[in-house]
C-alpha cells in the first residue's frame, strides 16, 4: 500500500499505527477517544445503503469493558512499556480494577505509547477528553511523555444556553490536555484580521502612523532581569508591592533604539512602548475559548 500525505485510514488505531506509521514521522497529533458514548459516535460512520453501522456500533460498545483481550493489553503495557508507564498502569489497576474506567485507561495507554513513537521531536499531541476520565489521563499522558512535557490544558467550553435541572452543577465544559514530544515543539500561533473595536484603540498618531501604548512596568516583584534597573528606573520601588519591566533589558534598548518608547514627563512616571496600527491587522486567534499565543 503506497502511503502519501493525503491517505485516510479506516479502523482500528492500534493497528494501523504499529503496521503503516513510522517512527518520527508525525507532526502533530489531535485525538477524541470515544467514552460512555455508545452508538452516537456513529453518526460519521453508515453503510453505502445510509443505515448506521453495526460492526462499527459493535467496536464502540465493546471497546471499553474489562475483556480477555483487555487483560491482554495491559499484560503488553506491563511487558513492553518504560517502568513509569509499568508502575503507573499497575498502580491504577489496583486502586480502579478491572471495570470500564481501566479498560479505557489502559486501551489509551498503548495508544499514546505508539503516538509518542511516531511524532517527531517537534511534534506535539492533543488529547480532548471530558471531566469524567481528564484526571486520569493526565496522570497517563505525565507518564508517557514526561511531566515536563505537558504544555497545557485547554479548557472548552460548551453552549452558554445549556441547562439543567438535576442536584449537580451544569457540566458545561470538555478538557484539552496539549503535550510536546521535546522542549523543540513547533508552535504556530494562528492570526485573524483585528476587530473594528480593536482598531479603533489605536487613537494616538506620529509620523509612522496610528498607534497605541502598554505599560512597559507592571505589578510584580522578579529576581530575573526583568526585575533589574534600567536606564535609572528601579522597578522593585514602583507600585504598591514592586513591579518588573514587560521584557528584558536588552529588548528594551532595542525599542528606545527604534523610537517606540514613550518617556514620562514626570521623573516618577512611567515609559510606555508603542503599538502602530499599520502592520499588525492580525490579533491571536481564539480556539476552545482559549487564546493561544
Amino acid at each position: 500500500m503506497k502511503i502519501t500525505q493525503n491517505t485516510l485510514f479506516y479502523g482500528d488505531n492500534l493497528k494501523i499505527l504499529r503496521e503503516y506509521i513510522d517512527d518520527n514521522s508525525i507532526d502533530l497529533v489531535y485525538l477524541d477517544p470515544p467514552f460512555n458514548s455508545k452508538a452516537t459516535y456513529n453518526v460519521l460512520f453508515k453503510e453505502l445503503t445510509g443505515e448506521p453501522s453495526e460492526a462499527q456500533i459493535t467496536a464502540f460498545e465493546d471497546t471499553w469493558h474489562w475483556t480477555e483481550e483487555t487483560q491482554r493489553t495491559f499484560e503488553e503495557i506491563v511487558e513492553t512499556a518504560p517502568p513509569n508507564v509499568v508502575e503507573m498502569i499497575k498502580a491504577f489497576k489496583d486502586f480502579i480494577g478491572c471495570n470500564d474506567m481501566m479498560a479505557y485507561l489502559t486501551n489509551i495507554c498503548i495508544r499514546l505509547l505508539e503516538l509518542k513513537r511516531v511524532l517527531k521531536n517537534i511534534g506535539s499531541i492533543y488529547l480532548h477528553c471530558d471531566p469524567t476520565a481528564s484526571h486520569y489521563l493526565k496522570l497517563v499522558m505525565d507518564a508517557v511523555f514526561g511531566p515536563k512535557m505537558f504544555r497545557n490544558e485547554i479548557v472548552w467550553r460548551r453552549s452558554q444556553t445549556r441547562s439543567s435541572i438535576s442536584k449537580i452543577y451544569r457540566r458545561a465544559h470538555d478538557v484539552v490536555l496539549f503535550y510536546a514530544k521535546s522542549n523543540n515543539y513547533l508552535y504556530n500561533i494562528q492570526y485573524r484580521e483585528l476587530s473594528e473595536a480593536s482598531k479603533k484603540l489605536y487613537t494616538k498618531r506620529d509620523e509612522c502612523g496610528f498607534y497605541r501604548t502598554v505599560p512597559l512596568l507592571v505589578s510584580g516583584c522578579r529576581k530575573g532581569t526583568t526585575g533589574k534597573p534600567w536606564r535609572g528606573i528601579d522597578p522593585n520601588t514602583r507600585g504598591k508591592d514592586g513591579m518588573h519591566w514587560l521584557t528584558t533589558p536588552d529588548k528594551l534598548e532595542e525599542y528606545e533604539k527604534k523610537g517606540l518608547i514613550v518617556w514620562p514627563s514626570k521623573p516618577s512616571g512611567a515609559p510606555n512602548l508603542k503599538y502602530y496600527l499599520e502592520g499588525l491587522q492580525e490579533s491571536p486567534l481564539t480556539i476552545f475559548g482559549m487564546i493561544f499565543q
